[in-house]
């Protein structure tokens, strides 16, 4: 069949990549892709959020399977479009991508199912949350209600911080409509990470967990980011742990979707934090994380396809679903001024370097071409991603690979994995 991915990111890079070792597939498609991408697939000149011209794409070409990476065209309802028109398409329906689309919404179907996360409070008016604020005290956790790019979350350690953070959203816009509602949350001690999980409606299929690194600079100091590199398996996860997260979690969400008459097909991301008193939800994404699925697909044995198909047409249960011994591991080399205002346009050198180590796999996050070269061309630049036997070996891997590329005032943090390492 042919395949098109929607996105043009280091995780719809991934996901090309593991395509591309399917049998089942002629043609793959992306729309819009970028360089890397375009060295394994075919780069379609459309936006991820131009859901007609997406569309109008699948009827053209007959496309056989349509997976949706970003948030935006979920929640513009692109799987919906697709789906009327007879389409398969990967992904939740606008409906039921509002898990995402919305903090708000998640929050109450976690409070409404007895699903374990941080108590809250949500405003609508900037005073109201502003005198909170200054009841609560902190340290709280500031989040806008709908879609930043993964920057709408604050951790506010202190009520000046806190304060800003309400400014910023409600009343400075920094967010756009996004920030029109505000969720003030419990703060959490504990350490996070991420489990993932593929949803027919009504089964799930939980990955590797994967532990992200959030903040920008090494001791996990500066402002939150989209990622700055993750790795998998997470220790943290025991098996205890991934079994309560499945039983208290991910079914649960998957079940309340379900009463609630929003049946939930694709990825169900649980951003979790594990307390002293068990995982607790963080929060849930309706896609892939990126950059989790940079290291989670390289563990995955089984035919993507496979599976994909499996999670539309409702028999998850019939499909068994492998993945690797070792680990993954994977660095984001960012522009310098990430998450802030960064230049574009840095030529980017030492990439065939890089993908020619062992074990090594550079996605391409936001690049671009000028003159026949490989730029920078947004804030995540690349994901240099590595196998190994173990955390230890994988990490090493990834840094050498890093260590090979350079574009100017590159940035990336040096102590990706430390948490498993400490563990083991």
């Amino acid at each position: 069949m042919d395949v098109l991915v929607v996105g043009g990111g280091g995780r719809e890079h991934a996901i090309v990549w593991k395509l591309a070792q399917s049998m089942r597939v002629n043609n793959i498609y992306c729309a819009p892709g970028n360089p890397g991408i375009g060295q394994i697939a075919e780069c379609v000149d459309i936006k991820a959020d131009a859901v007609d011209e997406l569309v109008s794409f699948v009827e053209e070409h007959n496309i056989g399977l349509t997976i949706v990476g970003p948030e935006v065209p979920l929640i513009a309802g692109l799987v919906d479009l697709l789906a009327a028109k007879g389409f398969k398409a990967f992904g939740p329906t606008k409906a039921a991508a509002e898990i995402e689309g919305s903090k708000t919404f998640a929050k109450d179907l976690m409070r409404k199912y007895n699903i374990p996360t941080a108590d809250y409070r949500v405003f609508t008016d900037m005073n109201e949350a502003l005198a909170y604020i200054e009841q609560k005290g902190a340290p709280i956790v500031v989040k806008a209600d709908g879609l930043a790019a993964g920057k709408g979350v604050i951790v506010a350690m202190d009520k000046e911080t806190a304060i800003d953070a309400i400014r910023s959203m409600m009343g400075d816009k920094l967010f756009g409509s996004a920030g029109n509602t505000v969720v003030l949350e419990e703060y959490l001690e504990g350490e996070e990470a991420s489990l993932l999980a593929f949803s027919d409606g009504t089964r799930v299929a939980p990955m590797v967990a994967a532990q992200d690194h959030k903040r920008v600079f090494d001791r996990d100091e500066g402002p939150n980011t989209g990622g700055m590199g993750t790795y998998a398996p997470a220790p943290v996860v025991t098996d205890a742990i991934r079994q309560q997260v499945i039983d208290e979690i991910l079914l649960p969400a998957v079940m309340a979707m379900a009463a609630e008459g929003r049946p939930y097909k694709g990825v169900l991301y649980a951003g979790l934090m594990i307390t002293k008193e068990g995982p607790k939800t963080i929060e849930f994404n309706a896609r892939f994380g990126d950059p989790e699925t940079q290291v989670i697909l390289p563990l995955l044995e089984t035919d993507l396809v496979d599976i994909c198909e499996a999670v539309v047409d409702g028999t998850l249960d019939q499909q068994t679903i492998t993945w690797a011994e070792g680990a993954a591991v994977c660095v984001v080399m960012a522009s310098g001024g990430y998450p802030g205002d960064f230049s574009k346009g840095q030529e980017i050198t030492g990439l065939n370097e890089a993908d020619s180590m062992s074990g090594v796999i550079t996605f391409h996050a936001g690049t671009g071409s000028s003159s026949g070269k490989v730029v920078t061309a947004g804030g995540r630049v690349l994901g240099v991603t590595a196998r190994g036997d173990c955390i230890a070996d994988a990490i090493k891997r990834a840094y050498q690979g890093v260590a090979k590329i350079s574009f100017a005032g590159m940035h990336y943090r040096k102590d990706i994995g430390h948490r498993a390492l400490n563990r083991t």
